[in-house]
C-alpha cells in the first residue's frame, strides 16, 4: 500500500506475527488474553508483538502453559525489518509499529 511510516523495531526486537486455530473456546481466549498483553491483535487470531529475546521467551512459556498441541495449533513468524516494510494492509489496523523514541 502507500504508507511511508518506517517500521523499525529497535536494537535487539523482531516483529513477531502469531496466528492460532484453537477449538475450545475457553483455551483461546486464554492465548487471547496472554497475547493482549504483548502486541495488537490485527484479526480475530492473529497477533501483531514487537518482542526482545527476554520477552519472546515469556511469552512463549506463557502460552505453552495454555496450548494442547494434539488440538492446538499456533504458528509464530519472525519478520525482519525489510519484510515488515513490505507487508500490506486492505482495511483493518494498520501494521504494529515501535515508537523510534519512549520517554518515560
Amino acid at each position: 500500500m502507500d504508507d511511508t511510516r518506517q517500521y523499525r523495531t529497535g536494537a535487539n526486537k523482531t516483529f513477531f506475527v502469531f496466528a492460532y486455530d484453537i477449538p475450545d473456546d475457553r483455551r483461546r481466549t486464554k492465548v487471547a488474553n496472554v497475547l493482549e498483553g504483548y502486541g495488537t491483535r490485527v484479526n480475530d487470531s492473529v497477533f501483531e508483538c514487537v518482542l526482545d529475546p527476554r520477552r519472546y521467551r515469556a511469552l512463549r512459556a506463557r502460552l505453552q502453559r495454555h496450548l494442547v498441541p494434539s488440538d492446538d495449533a499456533l504458528r509464530i513468524y519472525p519478520l525482519c525489518d525489510a519484510c515488515v516494510r513490505r507487508v500490506e494492509t486492505v482495511g483493518g489496523l494498520p501494521v504494529t509499529v515501535l515508537p523510534d523514541l519512549l520517554i518515560l
